[in-house]
């Protein structure tokens, strides 16, 4: 019998070796390091939002925000023409939605954390953006000048960025944690009519390709997080109102922001 699933641990660390002295062989990896290095504890004991794309965002009342440090994820930007609210930065790592959200990207003034593949889609490197190294192995970064792990959600990216940048109490807001019926995760798929699942019906719609979530590992990597932040006397809240994560403790964003 032809055993093809034999792990070879040194195969598997030669490849990740490589993968990393590639991006470091590349000055953007230096400068983004370097800018990440300057971000860190640069927030410390403050509060944040990892402003989700779930149709709740929709039903967010933006004025609550204030002066609060928010992230915003992935397509984001599908929200500006119905409200005046602007996220501090945004966060995104998916290849299909760097590649269909690129334009504006390279558009925005708004500070950008981005996987470092986004270069080869066409994103220009600018003063305003700061380029990621992921890794496949599964862990929480502290420090993400080194590597990042996905954790099948870019909420996960999120999370570890704010812990990076030293923030005391983080809470999700618009995280439905809900796709319906996902027959196989974690695949590619073209996503055919309207977009039932994000705040905006555009969001993937038409054909465009998309990865079909993986809640299951999401919570897995949720975990990881709250492990983390616990151990450094930190909190993660969920403050979406009727969201199906009940990993996290649940708040209002009002009693959060107070």
């Amino acid at each position: 019998m032809n055993n093809k699933s034999t792990l070879n641990v040194y195969r598997h660390a030669a490849a990740l070796t490589l993968h990393r002295l590639r991006w470091d062989m590349k000055f953007e990896s230096w400068r983004s390091r370097g800018k990440l290095k300057q971000l860190k504890n640069s927030q410390v004991g403050k509060k944040a939002i990892i402003l989700c794309n779930g149709p709740s965002a929709n039903d967010v009342d933006f004025n609550l925000l204030g002066d609060v440090y928010t992230f915003g994820l992935n397509k984001i930007n599908l929200l500006f023409d119905k409200t005046n609210f602007r996220p501090s930065s945004i966060v995104a790592v998916n290849p299909h939605v760097i590649k269909q959200n690129r334009d504006f990207y390279n558009s925005t003034n708004i500070p950008l954390f981005l996987d470092n593949y986004a270069l080869e889609y066409g994103v220009r490197s600018q003063a305003s953006k700061i380029f990621l190294h992921s890794t496949g192995i599964p862990a929480f970064s502290t420090d993400c000048s080194n590597s990042i792990y996905e954790g099948y959600t870019v909420t996960y990216v999120a999370m570890q960025l704010a812990y990076h940048m030293g923030f005391k109490e983080v809470a999700l807001l618009g995280c439905d944690h809900y796709f319906g019926d996902i027959v196989i995760p974690n695949i590619t798929e073209k996503k055919e009519g309207p977009d039932q699942w994000h705040f905006d019906e555009n969001y993937f719609s038409n054909g465009d390709d998309w990865h079909t979530p993986d809640l299951l590992q999401s919570e897995c990597s949720y975990n990881m997080a709250m492990l983390a932040y616990h151990q450094d006397g930190r909190k993660l809240f969920n403050a979406t109102a009727g969201s199906h994560l009940r990993l996290l403790p649940k708040i209002s964003i009002e009693d959060f922001i107070r």
